[in-house]
């Protein structure tokens, strides 16, 4: 939901941010801390605003933030009730309209079992920039079926090149139906209300006309609680954990669902040095692997592959799943197909692949 960043702001400040808030398209994040300049990463680089809330590379220019301004915003946020999003601050995040997630950090303040009461004294902010962009899972989507079947899919990305703006848009295309098969209800697990960008327990992100959210609900939990209640033939969830995440996508894949899931790792081998991920291995759950990386600034598809061979799709130079019109003119990836010289790639020396 584009037209939503201005409104995070209050009234008086609103002339300051409306050029910023012009570039909502293009803009990842608004880093905002008790003394510093305003920093904004657009298209991967980062800029400042000066006191004029015009955009500048000069970090001396930039406009300092502070704390009362800080203060001011978090209360905006909360609809000047702090107490109301009580829930949300112990977490660390708010959700708003239009799915912007904004990160505080501050002063913990802890209960009598250690578990964090609060956030309090807020001098740091980080505002990220929901991005819907359908379209994203277009070149994906025909590797992800097979004669018709939903396969489970696990896609593996470094911080930072859109994993998240990918599921979202593979959701909503497996919900709505597309070309390889038709529609099918999805359980979302939103822990971080990043997926649907929830508020108020609606989505401000389209995910699909048969999905069911839980917003802001642990991931194993979610999935029981989404088993028992809404017969999902889907369950999909951000950012894969440890070993109760794992047990919880094994149960739901014993009762037939199929799995749509993301982990922060740089390729299929660097993911299965990870505590409590090794079962994604040994029990060979998953079935499509897709590979993100950046290439020259561009998040892109860098690989895909399949449970038995490490071959489905090469990206060559990547397939750019965030373009934007008028930014530039989009290269369909060719299907790679293993010749006998190059049938090994990807391939590893233990049980998975063999």
């Amino acid at each position: 939901m584009t037209g939503t960043l201005l409104q995070m702001f209050p009234l008086e400040k609103r002339s300051f941010w409306q050029q910023a808030a012009a570039e909502e398209k293009r803009i990842q994040e608004i880093r905002l801390r008790a003394g510093r300049p305003i920093l904004i990463m657009m298209e991967g680089r980062e800029w400042y605003l000066d006191q004029e809330g015009r955009f500048t590379d000069k970090q001396a220019q930039g406009s300092l933030v502070t704390a009362k301004e800080l203060q001011m915003l978090l209360q905006h946020i909360c609809h000047d009730s702090l107490y109301a999003f009580e829930d949300e601050l112990r977490q660390g995040f708010i959700t708003v309209n239009g799915g912007h997630r904004v990160g505080i950090a501050g002063q913990v303040v802890l209960s009598g079992d250690g578990s964090v009461k609060t956030i309090k004294h807020v001098s740091y902010m980080n505002i990220r920039v929901s991005h819907e962009i359908k379209g994203a899972a277009d070149e994906l989507l025909p590797l992800v079926y097979e004669k018709g079947r939903l396969k489970n899919v696990l896609i593996i990305s470094p911080p930072g090149c859109g994993k998240t703006t990918l599921l979202r848009d593979l959701i909503r295309q497996i919900s709505d139906g597309n070309a390889c098969a038709g529609g099918m209800c999805v359980g979302v697990v939103d822990e971080r209300s990043e997926i649907a960008g929830s508020y108020l327990g609606s989505p401000q992100n389209d995910v699909g006309c048969r999905t069911d959210v839980l917003d802001a609900c642990p991931k194993a939990l979610g999935m029981m609680l989404l088993l028992r209640s809404m017969s999902p033939r889907v369950i999909a969830v951000d950012e894969l954990g440890g070993r109760e995440d794992m047990e919880a996508l094994h149960l739901a894949a014993s009762c037939g669902s199929r799995i749509l899931a993301t982990v922060h790792g740089e390729d299929l081998w660097d993911i299965q040095k990870k505590q409590g991920l090794q079962r994604i291995f040994e029990d060979r759950l998953f079935d499509c692997f897709p590979v993100l990386g950046k290439e020259k600034g561009r998040c892109v598809i860098k690989r895909v592959y399949g449970r038995e061979e490490a071959y489905a799709s090469d990206f060559g130079g990547g397939y750019d799943y965030f373009r934007q019109p008028g930014l530039g003119t989009l290269v369909p990836p060719a299907v790679y197909q293993p010749s006998a010289d190059t049938a090994g790639i990807g391939r590893n020396s233990g049980a998975f692949y063999e």
